[in-house]
């Protein structure tokens, strides 16, 4: 009786592990971001005084803070989002018996959805060094013609109407159906599993992630919205109309900056 007790409730134990890791993680993300606002908030006055008219160029240890800086902001906005399918490629992971350690799968699933949106933030800390370079933004690292700015919105607003967002937005939405019909067995293939559903879920919010260059790459108000528009896509059951709606009021926004 105690083994058929024990065998039951480790699953259980082994989740709540999981969900205790990839809230830690997060947390951490965002603990990070909210110090790094601060600072830069702490360092304001210091800021309001003139600044040159070339900027002094990103160095390389300015660059991996940048990249690093960026890797916590899409895993602090996105693995909540995830955590659903992460738990649920947990679970089938571990009755296939797909591997030795089903633990090394799961980390294996995880690590390859973060090396998709790793790979979009070093593309977004390239873009970031060439606007900083070129005194395209401020120092709020926000992209300071207005005009810019409402065509970014617009364009991200128009793209939550595309049916490529509504076909992403389907693959986030369907974990059950992602897991059963894209299975690979072995840790080679949790990791393209993870790959292939990051690449999914770049589809459907990268255009959005890249909105910090308008609002300010450090805006917390910016982080913890687009946190909530994703959770809210993803996790809502009419998840396809609120990216619409969310579409309508991009639009708008940026159409406000385009014509004042």
């Amino acid at each position: 009786m105690n083994s058929l007790i024990r065998v039951d409730t480790q699953p259980g134990r082994e989740r709540a592990l999981l969900i205790a890791c990839l809230a830690l993680l997060v947390a951490t993300c965002w603990a990070c971001l909210v110090f790094r606002a601060l600072r830069i908030a702490t360092l304001d006055p210091a800021m309001s005084a003139p600044l040159p008219l070339i900027p002094q160029p990103y160095r390389m240890p300015e660059l991996v803070l940048v990249a690093a800086m960026w890797g916590a902001m899409l895993s602090a906005i996105t693995l909540p989002a995830a955590t659903p399918v992460i738990l649920l490629f947990a679970h089938v992971n571990r009755l296939a018996q797909a591997v030795r350690f089903p633990n090394l799968g799961t980390l294996a699933f995880v690590l390859g959805y973060l090396f998709v949106w790793i790979g979009f933030g070093a593309c977004a800390t390239l873009a970031q060094w060439a606007l900083h370079d070129a005194g395209a933004l401020d120092t709020g690292m926000a992209i300071v013609n207005p005009s810019a700015c409402g065509l970014a919105l617009v364009a991200a607003g128009t793209y939550q109407w595309t049916p490529a967002k509504h076909a992403c937005l389907r693959h986030c939405r369907a974990p059950l159906t992602f897991v059963l019909t894209g299975w690979r067995p072995g840790l080679r293939g949790a990791l393209r599993m993870g790959c292939t559903h990051g690449l999914y879920c770049v589809g459907c919010w990268g255009l959005l992630m890249l909105l910090l260059f308008a609002a300010g790459v450090t805006h917390l108000g910016a982080l913890l919205g687009l946190a909530a528009l994703v959770m809210l896509e993803k996790l809502m059951p009419a998840g396809s109309v609120v990216a619409c709606v969310g579409g309508l009021g991009l639009v708008a926004w940026g159409t406000l900056l385009l014509f004042p």
